[in-house]
């Protein structure tokens, strides 16, 4: 990690740290036989592949306050947990918005629903592959407090970041809820739709794994308020970003079918301020489409809709804002210098990201 920019290099580091740690997990659950090895097997795709955001962050929250590592592997470790938290949040999120795909393969649950109905076993294969996906999404979520526990770092700074990464589970668990009560209630005002954006992915993104990498520095509660002039509004940018590849994005770099978010029915930031200022006919036609199996025709007409509202342009100007504010705050902190580059070069990477 001497470059702020090698993130090739610190993405294949986090893998073999993850590769290991499932190995590990593998080895213990062995004596439990096939089916739990599909279990673990399923698991290690999940964790495969991936920028590493959360990961590069937490290292850098690290940096930012302790300039040096003593013990690297279990700074990496420790950073890798995020990822874990990741992997489960995927899992569970592909199975309640009922995705099929994720990362350009099948998602956990309809994989294994494929599973059970080649073995033409009884039972309904659904809720097959929908049981499976939460047990995985339940494992996943306890190994990556089991990583971040045991990463080997000092216990008194692991506590400490314990604490903030118990904040961080509860706020996406939590987060994820409200995002699914919108959808359920088929609206969600510019104020509602910023409020899902902020809990179920913004904070967990960027600022709780600068605030874990933190904690594990030693860094006092206002350093750690500091970095959330940072990560805070950078976080919400970022997600806003996805909200766009979510609607335009190219399903070869997405991984995701094109139109995706329409398709879902995602009640985003995107789509509240499309219906706030695209005509009467047109925001009824992408109100009552949303959720909908669409057609490549139909999706185009939903993108037409949005841009034409302005809606999508108004949300890169929110993106500019945000990064503008973040970059602010990063200026501003008292940190390490050579973080405060490798955390600017991360801001570029998490909004002008096509992926």
């Amino acid at each position: 990690m001497s470059s702020p920019l090698d993130s090739v290099a610190f993405a294949a580091r986090i893998q073999g740290v993850l590769d290991d740690f499932v190995l590990h997990q593998a080895n213990r659950l062995a004596p439990l036989g096939p089916d739990a090895a599909a279990l673990v097997t399923e698991a290690r795709r999940s964790v495969t592949g991936g920028k590493r955001f959360r990961a590069a962050f937490c290292y850098w929250g690290f940096r930012a306050h302790a300039g040096s590592v003593a013990d690297e592997t279990a700074l990496l470790r420790a950073c890798a947990a995020l990822e874990v938290l990741h992997a489960s949040a995927l899992v569970h999120d592909d199975l309640m918005d009922a995705s099929d795909t994720r990362r350009g393969r099948p998602s956990t649950h309809v994989a294994f629903e494929a599973a059970h109905r080649k073995a033409g076993w009884e039972g309904e294969p659904g809720q097959y592959g929908a049981a499976a996906a939460i047990l995985l999404g339940d494992l996943l979520l306890s190994w990556a407090d089991e990583l971040l526990r045991r990463c080997g770092l000092p216990l008194d700074r692991v506590s400490r970041a314990l604490e903030v990464f118990d904040q961080c589970r509860s706020e996406v668990i939590a987060g994820q809820f409200l995002d699914v009560s919108v959808q359920a209630r088929g609206r969600a005002d510019v104020e509602t739709a910023m409020t899902v954006l902020r809990y179920k992915s913004a904070k967990y993104s960027i600022e709780r794994p600068l605030h874990i990498g933190a904690a594990l520095a030693g860094a006092s509660d206002d350093q750690l308020a500091v970095l959330s002039t940072f990560g805070l509004p950078l976080g919400e940018a970022f997600q806003l970003r996805d909200d766009q590849l979510g609607v335009f994005g190219d399903p070869a770099s997405t991984g995701k079918p094109a139109g995706d978010d329409l398709v879902e029915g995602k009640r985003t930031v995107l789509v509240a301020l499309t219906l706030d200022a695209a005509a009467a006919a047109d925001g009824a036609h992408l109100d009552a489409a949303l959720g909908t199996a669409l057609g490549p025709d139909e999706v185009e007409e939903l993108r037409r809709i949005i841009s034409e509202s302005g809606a999508s342009h108004q949300v890169e100007s929110v993106i500019d804002e945000l990064t503008r504010l973040s970059l602010e705050g990063l200026e501003r902190a008292a940190i390490d210098d050579d973080a405060r580059a490798a955390l600017r070069a991360l801001a570029d990477a998490v909004t002008q990201r096509s992926v």
